[in-house]
């Protein structure tokens, strides 16, 4: 809520593109917005979203189903919403450029489009990754369980023993933090498959020069980047230079408008 410069989404009907777990929808669900609806290409992550949504009492307002978001017509039939929300999904699903095209399409005039994607700006060794995950998904249980320890002995424990006890500790807090075990967590990592990383002003790009959005907010620096960009009522001329707008600290979320969706 923080980064969309908002306290609540009291009266706000928000789109979660590619749901997963369903956390975030509960989340929205329980930040007050009005119409939560939520979908996923992945039969697994409708059932654990069903779930939570059952957890949350089957609220009316709060509808999931199977859905794809490189289905152009799908996403179509979805209509018009106020807030559209897709972290860590859209590069991962074959065709990360046409999933940003279609789901661009959901956001209202005047309404918010939280995006967030696989930097290819903070990830020097983008072929070596695309590998390792292409060699998990060919594999066989020994090969990924193997590689899944050499994550952690590479990269949680950095080649050192003396880490364990802090490596141990980090593992039995990780549930409350990630919302999952970290072995769950390194898994996701390893076998997210496909796959793509994106540059961070070629998103900004797309959606400032093609579609008539505004960046608002930004977050770099992690494996994800995270993007807030506003539809604005007419096309702005001026092109957004990622590394001046995160130099100057520029944040400006504003408030929500066109909070009623036009949704099928």
């Amino acid at each position: 809520m923080r980064f969309a410069g908002r306290d609540s989404l009291a009266g706000v009907d928000f789109l979660d593109v590619g749901c997963g777990s369903g956390l975030h929808s509960l989340a929205a669900h329980e930040a007050g917005a009005r119409r939560v609806f939520s979908f996923d290409y992945d039969p697994n992550s409708v059932e654990a979203s069903k779930f939570l949504w059952r957890y949350a009492g089957c609220p009316a307002n709060w509808q999931i189903e199977r859905g794809d978001a490189l289905d152009t017509g799908y996403v179509e039939n979805l209509g018009k919403w106020a807030f559209v929300y897709s972290w860590g999904v859209l590069h991962h699903t074959g065709d990360v450029w046409q999933a940003i095209r279609n789901v661009q399409a959901t956001v209202a005039d005047e309404g918010y489009f939280y995006v967030a994607l696989y930097s290819a700006d903070v990830q020097p060794q983008k072929e070596f990754w695309l590998d390792i995950k292409r060699k998990y998904n060919e594999s066989g249980w020994a090969t990924r369980e193997r590689l899944t320890w050499w994550y952690i002995w590479e990269y949680c424990l950095n080649k050192d023993f003396r880490k364990v006890p802090s490596f141990v500790s980090r593992v039995l807090g990780y549930r409350k933090q990630r919302g999952m075990n970290l072995f769950t967590d390194v898994r996701d990592w390893l076998g997210g498959w496909p796959m793509e990383f994106v540059y961070d002003q070629d998103v900004v790009d797309l959606l400032e020069k093609d579609y008539q959005f505004a960046l608002t907010n930004i977050a770099t620096g992690e494996a994800c980047t995270e993007f807030l960009f506003k539809r604005m009522a007419s096309r702005q001329m001026q092109r957004t230079i990622v590394a001046d707008f995160v130099a100057g600290g520029h944040t400006d979320a504003g408030e929500l408008a066109g909070s009623t969706s036009t949704a099928s």
